[in-house]
């Protein structure tokens, strides 16, 4: 079974031996260098990738990848995509190659998109970049998702639960360039409900609430957005949105409508115990919280953010309860925050102050 690794590249010399080293279980790795200026062709020429070398422009990240695909050679069973700040974990290729069957279309696998500053990760999904060689194109100028562009229907999609990839991005890259792209993307498809998403949250990152609003609501009333977890989502941008308006009153509607949409989700149960947390409504925060923790399956969707499944929930539990006197119970809702984040300093504090404040209690009724 012929497997080969492609990718596209600019200026990511420092990323190259890291990647190589993953990448090595393919049998060729081709790469699209799309203009660095440092070395970053060298080395991996040096490692033993074929590089080719084009300037795309204009700059869209669909026409990169189909270029870097075309680099594939036909004789190729499966195409493996990845980017020069991903890591494969070791022994991919002999599970990938033992999960795979005739037919497939696509396999999808776990992805680390993000780890916390403890090192433990952070957001988690899975992912469908591995597939068949033939009938796949890229589309979307940013975001970009593989489409079928064969005859008929697609194979299957197989998941293959063992295969891990983790990112590692450059802190140093801008995301300047996705705003115009994805004004792009919308210009171009305005009934696509994943590419308005997407505009109107990278309108809530720009700070630019009225369009992320406008946005926003345009996406909830499209026919095609019916996935609960992105509309879920897409109401908690619009209450982040309304609250930096200072309409809290909307931002609290827009959470609980999201919490509704989608209630095997944690994130909007979470954010409404942060903004009760900073009107010390403690009652809010405790019902909250506790709606999140209920919530066990993490989803192996993108729409998932990592405070919502680390120490957050249950630090903010802790206080909660500490404030309305149940030290024993914060107590144990401290140690569950700690356990996510053992080196944080106001966590272990807490968990100091909170052992102490029960002990004491407790020798006080011993003493009665």
């Amino acid at each position: 079974m012929k497997i080969v690794v492609y990718a596209i590249a600019k200026n990511e010399a420092a990323f190259v031996d890291r990647w190589m080293d993953s990448m090595s279980e393919a049998d060729p790795v081709v790469v699209l260098d799309t203009g660095s200026t440092d070395d970053t062709p060298a080395r991996l020429r040096a490692r033993g990738a074929f590089v080719e070398e084009a300037r795309i422009v204009p700059w869209r990240f669909d026409t990169a990848r189909n270029r870097s695909l075309a680099l594939v050679p036909k004789d190729a069973d499966i195409c493996v995509c990845t980017d020069l700040d991903e890591v494969f974990h070791p022994g991919w290729r002999k599970i990938l190659e033992a999960a795979w069957k005739p037919g497939t279309a696509r396999a999808s696998y776990r992805y680390t998109w993000s780890f916390t500053p403890e090192g433990k990760e952070g957001v988690v999904f899975w992912i469908e970049k591995i597939h068949a060689r033939r009938g796949w194109r890229w589309t979307h100028p940013v975001h970009e998702v593989l489409s079928w562009a064969g005859p008929g229907e697609p194979g299957p999609t197989l998941p293959i639960p063992g295969i891990q990839i983790d990112h590692h991005p450059d802190p140093k890259k801008s995301r300047a360039q996705y705003l115009p792209l994805l004004e792009l993307s919308v210009k171009e498809d305005p009934d696509d409900d994943r590419n308005l998403h997407y505009l109107g949250r990278e309108y809530l990152y720009c700070g630019r609430y009225d369009d992320c609003i406008r946005t926003l609501l345009r996406h909830l009333s499209l026919p095609r957005a019916t996935w609960a977890d992105e509309r879920a989502a897409s109401m908690r941008f619009l209450a982040q949105a309304f609250l930096h308006k200072g309409d809290t009153e909307k931002a609290v509607s827009w959470w609980l409508r999201a919490c509704a949409e989608a209630p095997h989700l944690r994130e909007a149960a979470v954010e409404l115990a942060q903004l009760f947390y900073t009107q010390e409504n403690w009652d809010g925060v405790l019902y909250f919280t506790g709606r999140a923790l209920r919530i066990t399956q993490r989803p192996h969707t993108y729409i998932c953010e990592a405070s919502a499944w680390g120490s957050l929930p249950h630090d903010l539990r802790a206080i909660a309860l500490s404030r309305t006197g149940r030290h024993a119970e914060a107590l144990q809702a401290a140690k569950k925050a700690l356990a996510y984040e053992p080196q944080n300093p106001r966590l272990r504090e807490n968990v100091r102050l909170l052992a102490r404040m029960v002990s004491k209690a407790n020798a006080s009724d011993s003493a009665k």
